[in-house]
């Protein structure tokens, strides 16, 4: 009985091990994984940001065209309704 409970708690310590090890294996790849996954947001984040501020460049110059446009218009009427 002696060597079965000395066998038993043998074969429980490396299943111990072996359950610890495959956790470290696990939790290494989950790490590398989310390392991967942060790269990949960081560099799509980037890449909208620059998206955003060409779009920001082009709205900005369509706000300065429909001003300028509305104002030549209004000159243009002044001119015509003052005559």
């Amino acid at each position: 009985m002696h060597e079965l409970h000395t066998d038993l708690k043998g074969e429980l310590r490396g299943l111990r091990g072996d359950v610890r090890n495959e956790f470290a294996e696990m939790r290494n790849d989950v790490r590398t994984e989310l390392s991967e996954l942060r790269g990949d947001f960081r560099g799509e984040l980037a890449g909208m940001r620059s998206e955003v501020a060409c779009l920001r460049g082009r709205f900005d110059v369509l706000i300065w065209a429909v001003g300028i446009n509305a104002a030549a218009t209004i000159a243009i009427l002044g001119v015509l309704l003052r005559h």
